[in-house]
C-alpha cells in the first residue's frame, strides 16, 4: 500500500535537478515550463540579432560578394539549425536536457566573445575600402582573420543547435501528458513557445540591429553575448520546480538493431524455407512452443511489415534481439519522416526571404517619416504578426474548432502543418510579384548601376513576410508538437529536433539553388554581354537586372548558334 501511495506521488523515469525522484505536484508544471519560455525569449534574441543581419556584416565589413554573403549565411543558419539533432540524440541518450542546455549556453556564449573582439578590434577585419573604387579596392577577409571569424560562428552554431535540440521537449516535459489537462497545457506551451520566439526575434531585429548599423558591430554581438550569459542563471533559477527526464540509451542504436535484425532474420527465414528441419530441430521446435508463446503475446502492429521480422524468429545473436515495443518505436519514427520531408520546401522559402529579402529592400526607400528603417529589420513583419496571432489562435481559434469539431484537439498537428504549406506557397508567389514590380522600377527609372535608393517604399516587402509569418507560426508549432507526442518516449529530443533539422535542410537547399542560378546567370552573362552589352545582376553581384533589353531583343537576334 505504501509503495503503491509512493508511486503515485513521484514522476516515473524523471528526477529533480539533484538527481533524487521527481514528485507530482512539486515538480513539473506551467511555472516550470514558464522559465524555458523566458530563456527562449533572450536565445532567439541571442542568436538572431546577430542572424538576420549577418548578410550585411558579411558583405559590408568582411568584403565577401552578396551571393557569397547569401551563401555563407544560409550555410551558418542550416548548420545551427542541424545541430539540434546533435543535441536532442545527447539529451536522450546520455545526458538530460537539463544539461545540454547548459553545455550548449556555453558554447555559444564562448563563439559571441570571438565574434565580438573581432568586430571591435581593426586589426582582425580587412582593411576599410570603397567599393566601386579602383583607388582603395575591396579585399575580402582570409587567413587568421577568415579562420577567427568562422570559428566564432560556428561556435556559435553549435551552441544553437544544441539549445534547440534540448530547449523545447524540456519545457515540454514539465507536463503530465496521460491527462486530458496536462496535452492541452502542453499544447498551449508550444504556441507560446513559437510566440516567446517571435518575441525574441523582435527585440533582435529592430532594437539590436539598429544598434549594429549606428553604433557598430561590436555593439550588436556584446549585446548577443551579454544576453547568452544572462539567460543562464535565468534557466538555472527553475530548477528546483523543473522534472527531468532520465536518459534512456542512444535510440539510434535501437532504429540501427531493428533494421539489421529485420534484415539478417528476413534472410535467416528464406534459408530454412529451402532446406527442411530434421527431425530434431522439429522436437526442440516443439518444445520451445510454449515459451515462444509467452513471449510472444504482444506482437508488433501490421504497418510496415517488413520490420515485424525484427521479432519474428530467434535471433541469430543475441544483441539483435528486439522486443515488439522497440520494433513499433522504429516503425513511427519511420512514418513521422515523410511529414519532416514535405517542409522542408516551407524552410527552403524561409531562407530565401532571410537573405535575399533584405538585400531587395536595401534598394527600395526604408524612410518611415524622418526615421530610416535598416533594411535588416524587415522581419518585423512576420515576426509581430506571428506575436498577434499566436495568442488568438490558441485562446479563440482553437477553443471554437473544438466545440465545432468535437474533438480534443480542435485542429490536427498535420492540419496546421499543411495551411503553413499553403500560406508558405502565397508569400513565395506575392514575392514574385514584387520582386517584377521592383525590377521595372529600376529599369523605367535607369537605376539598373546606381547605390542610390529606388522611388519605391519597403513596405511591399512587407506583404510576402507577413504570409510567410503565418506560415511559420502554423508549420513550426504543429511540427514541434506534432513530433513531441507522436515520438517514442525514449526518442522524444531528438524527433523534436526534426523541425530544426527541417530549417536546415531548407537552407541548405537555398544555397544549392543559388549558386546553380548563379552558374547559370553567369554563362547567359557571358553570352549577352558578347553579343547585345546585356547588362546583368546575380553573375556580376547585382540584383538589379534589365529586363527590357531581354524583352525587346528580337528571337532571330539572340539565337546564338547563329551568331
Amino acid at each position: 500500500m505504501e509503495l503503491e501511495q509512493v508511486h503515485r506521488t513521484r514522476w516515473d523515469g524523471y528526477v529533480d535537478w539533484r538527481n533524487r525522484p521527481a514528485i507530482r505536484g512539486t515538480h513539473g508544471g506551467m511555472l516550470a515550463a514558464s522559465f524555458v519560455l523566458v530563456v527562449e525569449v533572450l536565445e532567439n534574441l541571442a542568436f538572431l540579432a546577430n542572424g538576420s543581419n549577418l548578410v550585411i556584416y558579411l558583405s559590408d565589413y568582411m568584403h565577401f560578394s552578396p551571393s557569397k554573403s547569401a551563401n555563407d549565411v544560409t550555410n551558418f543558419m542550416g548548420t545551427s539549425f542541424l545541430l539540434a539533432l546533435v543535441g536532442g540524440f545527447f539529451s536522450d541518450a546520455f545526458f538530460t536536457t537539463y544539461h545540454i542546455y547548459l553545455i550548449s549556453a556555453l558554447v555559444q556564449f564562448l563563439g559571441l566573445v570571438i565574434l565580438t573582439v573581432q568586430a571591435r578590434e581593426p586589426s582582425l577585419k580587412p582593411p576599410k575600402c570603397s567599393p566601386g573604387s579602383s583607388s582603395i579596392p575591396c579585399q575580402e577577409v582570409h587567413g587568421e582573420k577568415a579562420a577567427m571569424l568562422f570559428l566564432g560562428l560556428y561556435l556559435v552554431a553549435l551552441g544553437v543547435g544544441g539549445i534547440k535540440g534540448s530547449l523545447p521537449p524540456h519545457g515540454a516535459e514539465q507536463f503530465d501528458g496521460s491527462t486530458l489537462q496536462g496535452r492541452t497545457q502542453r499544447s498551449t506551451f508550444f504556441n507560446y513557445f513559437v510566440f516567446c520566439l517571435s518575441f525574441g526575434a523582435l527585440i533582435a531585429v529592430t532594437l539590436v540591429v539598429w544598434i549594429e548599423d549606428n553604433k557598430g558591430w561590436e555593439w550588436g554581438f556584446g549585446i548577443s553575448t551579454l544576453v547568452i550569459f544572462l539567460s543562464i542563471p535565468i534557466f538555472l533559477a527553475g530548477s528546483t520546480s523543473y522534472k527531468i527526464k532520465l536518459p534512456s540509451g542512444s535510440p539510434l542504436t535501437t532504429i540501427f538493431k531493428v533494421l539489421v535484425a529485420a534484415s539478417v532474420n528476413t534472410y535467416a527465414i528464406a534459408n530454412m524455407s529451402i532446406s527442411p528441419s530434421s527431425p530434431s530441430q522439429r522436437s526442440q521446435t516443439t518444445i520451445e512452443e510454449p515459451a515462444k508463446a509467452i513471449e510472444t503475446t504482444e506482437l508488433p502492429s501490421k504497418s510496415l511489415k517488413f520490420l515485424n521480422k525484427a521479432v519474428a524468429s530467434k535471433p541469430l545473436h543475441p544483441s539483435l534481439a528486439c522486443t515488439a515495443q522497440q520494433v513499433e518505436e522504429v516503425k513511427i519514427v519511420l512514418k513521422i519522416l515523410p511529414i519532416f520531408a514535405c517542409t522542408i520546401m516551407l524552410n527552403c522559402c524561409l531562407a530565401q526571404l532571410s537573405t535575399f529579402s533584405v538585400q531587395q529592400a536595401a534598394t527600395m526607400d526604408t524612410n518611415l517619416g524622418s526615421l530610416k528603417v535598416p533594411p535588416a529589420s524587415l522581419p518585423v513583419f512576420p515576426v509581430l504578426f506571428i506575436m498577434i496571432l499566436a495568442p488568438i489562435y490558441d485562446h479563440l481559434i482553437i477553443p471554437f474548432a473544438r466545440r465545432v469539431t468535437k474533438s480534443e484537439m480542435g485542429i490536427s498537428h498535420l492540419q496546421r502543418i499543411g495551411i503553413g504549406l499553403v500560406l508558405s506557397i502565397i508569400a513565395m508567389a506575392v514575392a514574385a510579384l514584387v520582386e517584377i514590380k521592383r525590377k521595372r522600377v529600376a529599369t523605367n527609372r535607369g537605376q539598373l548601376d546606381e547605390t542610390n535608393p529606388l522611388p519605391i517604399t519597403f513596405f511591399w516587402v512587407a506583404f510576402q513576410y507577413s504570409f510567410l509569418g503565418s506560415a511559420d507560426l502554423f508549420s513550426l508549432a504543429g511540427l514541434l508538437e506534432f513530433f513531441f507526442t507522436e515520438a517514442p518516449a525514449s526518442m522524444r529530443s531528438l524527433a523534436t529536433s526534426l523541425s530544426f533539422a527541417s530549417l536546415a535542410m531548407g537552407y541548405y537547399l537555398s544555397s544549392v539553388i543559388v549558386s546553380i542560378i548563379n552558374d547559370i546567370s553567369g554563362v547567359v552573362y557571358n553570352i549577352l554581354s558578347k553579343t547585345h552589352g546585356f547588362s546583368f545582376t546575380l553573375g556580376n553581384d547585382r540584383i538589379n537586372m534589365d529586363d527590357d533589353k531581354y524583352d525587346d531583343m528580337d528571337a532571330d537576334e539572340y539565337d546564338v548558334n547563329e551568331k
